[in-house]
């Protein structure tokens, strides 16, 4: 049996969908859902595109965004098999929960490794790049013929997910994809300013403020951002604060480990966790009911944001 024979026999049975992925959606969350719901479309199948939030508006350039619809606008759904992806757990989808319904068919299409195989068909490759690459070559098993708009979708769900190509989830497989989407004529370069170099100039000095007030831990190995909701409010909507500081923090030499708490209210902190070197986040994630991989995850801890600080600070030091 193929990897997706159990997702395409669903769809083709049924003709009414919900896609969603996780809250907070970053490109490949995003590219993976959109992707999914053109190709349901093309097949005469009726979709709703939920989320626990907004398409960021820094994502608003790719391709049929405006399906993508914040879960608190919709009163109701319609639909006969819900499609999860690029999403480690149920309880990540958030306030698209209310919707999934026990008894209909639940999809689970991801490459987290803390995946806990939540659906009633799971298909989980924790070797694939990003959730777009498996999008891709579920698409090549239907045999559906891709368009500029898939391509662009795709493409940016595999870049965003490997670093441009720099991560180690990138593989040989990971290459041949991109060169086959690239053949639709789409600028790779002008992409690439979109996802990753545009910083608006009102952003400069509070990305510095950012900066100078992070925390250097651990013998500099760990690099901890703390960010209130107040200030996080300051920034604007199409700067993608978060991944700004990764791609920042990435080249600084001898950190290990680097923590971004973002305080959500007054006892509510997202924290993102990356890693350089051995240090799996995955499993400390796991500590907090979160997941992800073992050099890029994220969990939540309920508590106000400096006693988050700590919590998390403290699990790190042990650990290392």
């Amino acid at each position: 049996m193929s990897s997706f024979k159990a997702v395409i026999d669903t769809i083709r049975r049924h003709h009414k969908f919900l896609v969603t992925t996780h809250h907070n959606p970053d490109a490949d969350a995003v590219s993976s859902a959109l992707s999914m719901a053109l190709f349901l479309k093309s097949l005469g199948k009726q979709v709703q595109v939920l989320n626990e939030d907004d398409c960021p508006e820094w994502l608003k350039f790719l391709p049929g965004t405006s399906m993508f619809k914040k879960v608190s606008d919709v009163k109701r759904v319609d639909y006969e098999v819900a499609i999860v992806l690029d999403c480690g757990d149920r309880k990540r989808v958030g306030g698209v929960n209310k919707f999934i319904q026990e008894g209909k068919p639940l999809i689970n299409i991801d490459h987290h490794v803390t995946n806990d195989k939540f659906g009633s068909i799971n298909v989980v490759q924790s070797k694939a790049s990003s959730t777009c690459e498996m999008v891709f070559d579920f698409l090549k098993e239907t045999k559906h013929k891709l368009n500029k708009n898939l391509a662009i979708l795709l493409y940016a769900g595999i870049m965003t997910d490997t670093g441009s190509f720099r991560f180690e989830n990138t593989s040989a497989h990971s290459h041949a994809v991109a060169q086959e989407l690239m053949a639709f004529k789409f600028s790779a370069a002008k992409m690439y300013d979109r996802l990753y170099v545009g910083m608006p100039v009102v952003d400069l000095k509070l990305f510095a403020d950012v900066i100078h007030h992070a925390q250097l831990l651990d013998g500099n190995r760990v690099y901890c951002v703390a960010l209130p909701k107040k200030q996080v409010d300051r920034f604007s909507k199409s700067f993608d604060l978060k991944e700004k500081l990764f791609t920042f923090l990435r080249s600084v030499e001898g950190i290990e480990v680097v923590v971004i708490l973002t305080e959500l209210s007054a006892k509510e902190v997202r924290i993102n966790l990356r890693s350089q070197h051995d240090f799996d986040v995955a499993s400390l994630a796991q500590q907090f009911e979160g997941g992800g991989h073992k050099k890029a995850a994220g969990c939540k801890i309920y508590e106000p944001l400096a006693q988050a600080q700590k919590i998390i600070c403290g699990a790190i030091h042990k650990r290392l």
